[in-house]
């Protein structure tokens, strides 16, 4: 494959795909289709837009005359699907919106890939990137693994498990060949703050509430988002047409020492006494169908494409803070408008 779509690229992990693909394969063509809605920044991709092997291109995957017509002009022979939707609290506000883009979207792409490579499936690969959440939650004990049944709880997780298996229908009906990765929560520089960790990295910079859901002991693992576009780019080349492959950090925190760990940080790096940020914490009312635990089993991965996450928790969570305090103006530039309207409505 020389002529690769990314969809999503603005965004937070997509922007960390296509500055790797962008930088490893000179020799590739990598074209960065993204809608510039709220969360795709290109300050994301400033440092490669000017690259010879690199071509953005505005436009929204809902659109499927247009999907098909950029198919038909290009002839990509490779599809790395990362544009979604990916809001919990956003797809209960309105949960059409993630039909749309993460199901429908999905189809566009699937038709336009379908028709562009009908007559040659040869070195051809549809790569959907998606989440551990279709699975739904797990208790106390258990992991996910590639063969878990989808049990999605949310709209968000509804759409993704839905994406899901029209790219496998579409790999057992017309034979498109195609990969699917899910994975766990992605952290790191560039992420749009209505996530947990850019968020409260925010707030304690205003000295604002960090607001913690419930009884805080909600549980996630981690992932340096780093370490995912390298499984991402991994799996592409090495992997095997047709698999699934879990990607996750091996990292499980709960919501509340997680929070607990970053005030930590943030009260080093700002000089603060220590304790400080800590006393910002509240806890707010929970959110519908509040999924208690994901836990990743990322062995297949590991044992079949030797991939491992390349930082621990510890260390990606330091740098991710130094980041953000680098770049406080890229923060206080995003967090303005329609995001601050959001924030308002969501957290009263």
């Amino acid at each position: 494959m020389k002529k690769i779509l990314i969809t999503g690229g603005a965004g937070f992990i997509g922007s960390h795909v296509v500055r790797l693909f962008v930088k490893k394969y000179p020799q590739y063509q990598i074209f960065n289709l993204d809608a510039l809605t709220y969360a795709g920044n290109l300050e994301n991709i400033v440092d490669i837009e000017n690259e010879p092997n690199y071509t953005f291109i505005k436009g929204d995957i809902v659109d499927a005359p247009f999907i098909d017509a950029l198919f038909a002009e290009h002839q990509f022979e490779g599809v790395l699907h990362l544009a979604a939707e990916s809001h919990v609290d956003r797809s209960i506000t309105d949960p059409l919106a993630f039909v749309r883009t993460n199901v429908i979207g999905t189809v566009n792409l699937l038709n336009a890939a379908k028709e562009c490579w009908k007559d040659d499936f040869t070195d051809k690969l549809f790569y959907h990137v998606s989440t551990d959440e279709v699975y739904g939650t797990l208790g106390e004990t258990g992991l996910f693994i590639e063969t878990t049944s989808y049990d999605p709880n949310s709209p968000y997780s509804a759409s993704k498990a839905s994406s899901d298996h029209f790219v496998r229908a579409y790999g057992e009906t017309y034979h498109l060949p195609y990969m699917i990765s899910n994975c766990s929560n992605n952290y790191g520089p560039n992420q749009f703050p209505e996530k947990l960790i850019p968020l409260f990295i925010y707030n304690i910079v205003q000295e604002k509430s960090l607001p913690v859901y419930g009884d805080g002991k909600y549980t996630r693992d981690w992932l340096y988002v780093l370490d995912h576009a390298i499984a991402i780019d991994l799996a592409l080349h090495k992997g095997k047409v047709g698999e699934t492959y879990n990607i996750g950090g091996f990292n499980e925190w709960q919501n509340i020492e997680l929070v607990k760990l970053l005030c930590k940080i943030m009260d080093e790096k700002l000089g603060r006494v220590p304790g400080t940020s800590e006393q910002l914490i509240s806890y707010v009312k929970d959110r519908p169908g509040h999924d208690l635990r994901y836990a990743i089993d990322a062995s297949k991965i590991n044992k079949e494409l030797g991939w491992k996450p390349s930082v621990t928790f510890e260390q990606g969570l330091e740098r991710t803070v130094s980041w953000y305090l680098e770049n406080q103006t890229w923060l206080n530039n995003i967090t303005s408008g329609d995001y601050a309207t959001y924030y308002e409505k969501q957290y009263n």
